[in-house]
Parts: structure tokens; sequence; C-alpha cells
């Protein structure tokens, strides 16, 4: 697809999809969104929700996505709320590795997955993945592009990236380790990243009215993965959003606080033409880059933008 499809398209949805999960304690639940077309070689994105949240939720970017050309994959991860899993559980420490595993198990089960839903195996292009998240779920997913967890003596730990994925859309993903407040520091030993060997191509959306309980920075904290990051990244700063970044969660979410359906339809417009650009292959690139600079071009000439976006 070279443009935006402004034309409704109905999209079929299975849920929960299961895949064993030894050592995990609990078996994966997924959600497939796929378009009800005869496509075939669509793009996939494998989308990583926030703290709490689960394959239910995000509707108004898995739905969107799909109408346009995807299958959204969205594992619900441990710390769910649809799992209640206790504080005092023994896997708690490890959550946040375990989320990563999460991704890896739904990109070693693709075969499983696309056989789940009827009609759509053998149409996952398997040269085309993506992944996505929000908060938590963007670093999450940040770790497949590349970015690495510091140890207390500041080493980079271990290389969690995965080759199968080429492109990546980070959606209010937290910023450098260095000014957490004393909780995070105490509670979220993994929230000190870095972004050095970060070096997939991805959108990094955030909101200029972000301010976290996490951190001692600003807004801007939330930037640091588009400055540290190395080159192919773009920054969609939103002006006046905050973490839900307009509403992104579900279309009644109550954890919005910065309601904005105008808002919410940006960040669907521009992360669809994203990835539409970054997994298009290699002979196809300068006809499918045109949604994306079509999309760029209209924000920048925009009398009354709401954002701006940064590309290096």
């Amino acid at each position: 697809m070279s443009d935006i499809n402004d034309t409704p398209t109905m999209v079929i949805s299975a849920k929960p999809v299961v895949l064993s999960a030894p050592g995990r304690g609990e078996d994966l639940q997924v959600r497939i969104s796929a378009p009800a077309t005869e496509d075939a070689a669509l793009p996939v994105i494998v989308f990583s929700h926030g703290f709490g949240a689960s394959m239910n939720d995000y509707a108004p970017l898995a739905d969107f996505w799909a109408a346009q050309g995807f299958v959204v994959l969205q594992p619900t991860h441990l710390d769910s709320r649809t799992l209640g899993l206790p504080a005092e559980d023994p896997r708690t420490p490890r959550i946040w590795r375990f989320r990563i595993e999460d991704l890896k198990r739904v990109l070693d089960e693709l075969d499983v997955l696309e056989a789940s839903v009827p009609g759509l195996a053998g149409r996952l292009d398997r040269s085309r993945i993506a992944v996505a998240g929000h908060s938590w779920g963007a670093q999450t997913a940040s770790t497949l592009l590349g970015a690495r967890i510091l140890d207390s003596g500041g080493v980079p730990g271990e290389d969690m990236s995965d080759p199968r994925v080429t492109a990546g859309v980070l959606l209010a993903l937290t910023g450098l380790g260095d000014e957490l407040t004393p909780f995070a520091a105490e509670n979220f030993p993994f929230m000190k990243p870095s972004f050095d060997n970060m070096t997939v191509p991805a959108l990094i959306v955030a909101g200029d009215n972000d301010q976290s309980l996490l951190s001692t920075r600003g807004p801007d904290w939330f930037t640091d993965p588009y400055t540290y990051s190395p080159g192919n990244k773009s920054l969609l700063t939103l002006f006046g959003a905050e973490h839900s970044l307009g509403g992104i969660k579900g279309y009644e979410a109550a954890e919005t606080t910065d309601e904005n359906p105008a808002r919410v339809a940006l960040i669907q417009q521009l992360t669809s033409a994203f990835l539409h650009s970054a997994l298009s292959p290699e002979n196809t690139r300068d006809t499918r880059d045109t949604s994306w600079k079509a999309a760029a071009t209209a924000l920048d000439e925009d009398p009354n933008p709401l954002g701006k976006l940064q590309i290096k």
C-alpha cells in the first residue's frame, strides 16, 4: 500500500489464541487482528501493552493497523490485571524478562498463530515484522530493536535484539535511568536503558506534557530514545499530550487523562505510514514511501499542528 486507506475496511479478530509457555507459569494468550481480505504477504506488528493492560486494550491502534493491511499480534503479559498476579509472586522481579520472552515466543509461533484464524494461514510475510508498544510495552519492544539494560555499574547487559524485527514504533518510551525517583530506582532496576545499540529504524512518539512520577526530569525524558540512539529514527512530539497520548489505550479508557480523538487519529496515520515505509521491500520502497512523506509534509504544513516531527 502506498497510501493510507480512508475507506472502512472490515477487520477480523480472534482471541484468545493460546501458546504453550513452559516455565512461565501461565500459557501465553494472544489476540490476532487482521484485514478481512484475501491479500497475501501481510506485514506483522507485535504489540506490547503497558503495565496492567492486556490483549484487549489499544483497539484504536490495533483496529486501525489491521484495516491498513497489517496483522497485529497482542500478547497478554504477566503483569496484566486480567491475570491478577500478586506482588509477592516469585516471578514478579523477572516480569520485564518474561515480557521480552513473550514477544519472542509470538515470533517463534507465527505458524501456530496464523493457523488459528480461518483464512489467515500462509498470508503472513515473515520478512516484514515490526514491534510496537506503549509505556512499559515500549521498553519491552525496544530491547528487540537493540536497546540494552545497564547493570548497577553502568555496563550494558545482554543483547536481546531479534534479527526478525526490522522496524519499531515506541509510544511514550521512558528515557535514561540516571535521574529516576527513589521509588523507581528501588523497584524498577530494568529502567536503566542504553540506546546506543538501538539501530533498527523506529518512530518514537512522546507527549510534551507527559510528566512521569518515575523520573525527576520533565517530559523531555521521553525524547531520550530518539536523542541517544543511532540514526534512522523519527520523533513525533505531540503538543499537550500526556502519557495516554490522547487515548490510544481504548476508546473510553478510564486511564486517559488527555482525551483527544484528533491526536489519536494523527498517531494512527503517522504510525501506519511509517511502518508501511519501513517494512516495504527494497524494490518497492520508493513508491511505498509516498504515504510517510505525505504524512510528514502534511504535519509540517499544518497551520495548527498537533505536534512536530523530527527525522534523523
